[in-house]
Parts: structure tokens; sequence; C-alpha cells
């Protein structure tokens, strides 16, 4: 290493430590309909032994970024107690916190939190006290791996008061996404919401730059935005629609491609696993021979708490009885019993029982399925245990009438739906 790199290095080093980072997960997610009405978005289970936050909290530990603050609001017991339980190995006495920041009503408005702007200005005292150069802001609810040491020395080496993390999407796509307007430096000059001619990259007029909710601030820069909109009576005191818009003409505000700072050997993999239907593929792909998602990489670990449940168990080998599973991802603690998983994702400690099949489903922790039922196409909740013969994804309209079916054809059971059935 050259005399050069090293102090490159320990330069970077330096501003890792003097970052903050906000992960806003306060949010409900109430397009993964029943999914979160006992749980905020952030803490739904995904890829077996996960749940959502450890993405971004992850991304932040291998990162270097070792300053992290979650902010809770909606339903939010299983959140924090998975983040005292699994997210509790960092040093504070080497200044290193995962630290819980619920909403408290902590300004005059006596509200709880408006937006992701006022989440974030409710908590300017306890920022401050951390005295940040920089602050990282994060949605809690994606799943990504993305080197944020690259995102943040690209913001250094631009000289910005703001840096935007974008993914490049079709212009079909970007309509439903916050759009960024760039120039040929990639300075935003413009960012809209969901418009139906979205601005192209220059260049490229195929493509354009959607906002993943990822933002890096200059501490200064923050502060003053933050108060700024804490005035205006008429902000709905959100990042993508309010405070953005506000200081692409005040300050350099730049767009980072995502690409240079995602880690993927496969591309840029990014999920918003908000509705159902992207849960659920987002959720199957993990069974696929080479999925997009890596969770075997280990340079780049996804941590998390589990409880300690013994290997995976497979009972039964008689032609008519044979307890088997192919093309799919069987967590700790689960029994297959006769069964037959297929193209499936079974969570920690979840049972399959004699001569049941399963297919293209997810089995959410601590779920059963019944003898002689046939599930396919189906996210199973947390807690539930289906009845003996309980057949889904063949009736179209009977699965509508019990349970949720989204519009591609994906049926939800929770525990609640089951009990008013009787069943």
């Amino acid at each position: 290493m050259s005399i050069i790199e090293d102090e490159l290095r320990h330069t970077l080093a330096d501003e890792l430590r003097h970052t903050l980072a906000l992960v806003l997960a306060g949010g409900r997610g109430s397009r993964l309909k029943q999914l979160t009405e006992k749980n905020s978005k952030p803490a739904v289970p995904f890829g077996g032994k996960f749940r959502i936050i450890d993405f971004p909290l992850s991304n932040c530990v291998n990162s270097g970024i070792k300053k992290i603050a979650v902010l809770t609001q909606y339903r939010a017991h299983w959140l924090i107690l998975h983040l005292q339980r699994g997210w509790n190995f960092l040093r504070p006495a080497m200044k290193e916190f995962v630290e819980i920041w619920p909403a408290q009503q902590q300004t005059n408005k006596e509200s709880w939190y408006l937006g992701t702007a006022d989440a974030v200005s409710q908590n300017m005292e306890a920022i401050t006290y951390h005295r940040p150069r920089y602050v990282l802001i994060l949605a809690g609810d994606h799943i990504y791996k993305q080197d944020y040491a690259r995102m943040l020395a690209e913001h250094v080496d631009n000289g910005a008061d703001v840096t935007v993390s974008c993914l490049e999407v079709s212009c079909n796509e970007a309509t439903a996404f916050g759009v960024v307007d760039a120039d040929n430096d990639e300075q935003i000059i413009g960012f809209v919401e969901k418009p139906e001619d979205p601005p192209t990259i220059p260049g490229d007029p195929d493509h354009s730059f959607v906002s993943m909710g990822i933002y890096i601030f200059n501490y200064e820069i923050l502060m003053e935005a933050l108060q700024q909109d804490d005035m205006d009576a008429g902000s709905s005191h959100d990042f993508g629609k309010d405070i953005i818009p506000r200081l692409v003409t005040k300050c350099k505000v730049m767009a980072h491609r995502f690409e240079r700072s995602s880690v993927s050997e496969s591309g840029p993999y990014w999920r918003d696993v908000g509705t159902l239907d992207g849960y659920w593929e987002a959720n199957i792909d993990l069974t696929t021979i080479s999925p997009e998602l890596d969770l075997y990489d280990m340079e780049w670990p996804i941590w998390t708490y589990q409880r300690q449940y013994p290997a995976a168990k497979f009972v039964f080998n008689r032609e008519d009885r044979r307890g088997y599973a192919v093309d799919s991802l069987v967590s700790a603690g689960c029994v297959i019993s006769g069964g037959v998983v297929d193209n499936s994702l079974l969570f920690t400690d979840s049972r399959v029982n004699s001569y049941s099949q399963v297919t293209d489903s997810l089995l959410l922790p601590h779920s059963s399925v019944g003898r002689n039922s046939r599930i396919n196409k189906a996210v199973i909740g947390f807690r539930c245990h289906l009845p003996e013969g309980l057949v889904v994804g063949e009736d179209a309209e009977a699965d509508s009438e019990r349970f949720y079916r989204s519009e591609s054809g994906i049926t939800l059971i929770t525990a609640s739906m089951l009990e008013d059935l009787k069943l």
C-alpha cells in the first residue's frame, strides 16, 4: 500500500467514526396487509431467520459505521426486543452503539412523527449530543447490501452538502418513485415525486435516477434544513417531498449511483418488500440456485438475533409418506414429518406434517401445516397453525372469502384469520 493510499484509508476511517446513522423504523407497512397488524414493517421476518431491519443495520456495521440510532414508533415492542437481544454486541466504551430512540412527542407540537423529516427533527437534541460530522439517514424496511463507506467517500470527495443514493430504473418504473433530476456532473438540480414524465439520466434517455431514501447530510446543513422545515406550516415534513427539493436550489446536492456501493456480484440488488407480492417474490427468489441476494457471502454477513434451535429434521421414508424438501430453504428447528416441501421457504421452528404438500410458499416462524393439506402460493403468518386437510391456492374464490388474496394470487393466512373462521 502506498503512502497516499494509507493516508486515504485513515482519513475515511476517521470520517466513518464521525458519522451517525439514523434508521427510520417507525413505519406501519400497511401494504403488507395483516402481516403487520401486530408488528412494524422493519420487524417482519425475512429470509428464514432474519428481520428486515437486519439489512440496513448489517450494512452499517460492515461499512464501519458503528454509531447507530433506530427511530421507532408503530407497534415497536417486538422490534425493540429484537434490537436489545441481537444488536447489543457493539462496545459503548469505544463509542459504538445501537440506540433505540422511541417516539416521545418531544416538540411543542406534542405530536407523533408527522413524516420522515419530522422523525429526525424531533430527535435533534440527541443527534447534537453525539456531535457527528455526517448524518446517514436510512429506511429500516428495504432489503439490500450496500457499502456506505464508499458512498461517504464519494460525498467527501465531491465536497457535497447532501448526497442521495440513487437506483437506475426504466422510465416506466420511475413513475412510482421519487425521481432525481441530475446534470452531467451528477449534481441534483430537481426532485419530483411520482412524475408522469420523469426526468432521465444525462446520456441515457431510457432510464431515470430514483431515490432509495438513503441520504448523507453534513451535520450543519441537516440541522438548518430541519429548523426551516419545522417553521413551514405547509410542509409534509418529508425528506423526499420537502427537504431535498428545497435544498437543491441552495446547496450542493449530489446523486450517488447505487451500483458504485452495491455489495453484490450479480449486480445492484435493492427491494422494497412493502407489498405482499413483493415480499413473497423476494423470499421465494432465495430458493433459486443462484439468487440475486447472496446470504451466504461471509465477506458481508447479515447479522441478527436468533434463539438456539436444533438442526432441521426430515422424517419418514415410505413410498406414501416421505418427508423431504427440494429447491427450498429450511431453517433451524423445522421438522418435515412425512410431508413434501417444494420451492418454498420455511422460517425458524416451522413444521409440515404427514401427507401434506407445500409449494411456492412461505411459512413464517413457529407455524405449522396440518396433515393432508395442500398449500400453494401462500404466506403463512407467525404462529399460524393450519388445520388438517386445508387446501389453499386451488380455488381463488374460496381463498378470497376466507383469507386475503392479492391480485397476483398470493394468499396470506394469519392466526387471527383462522380464529375468525374457527378453523
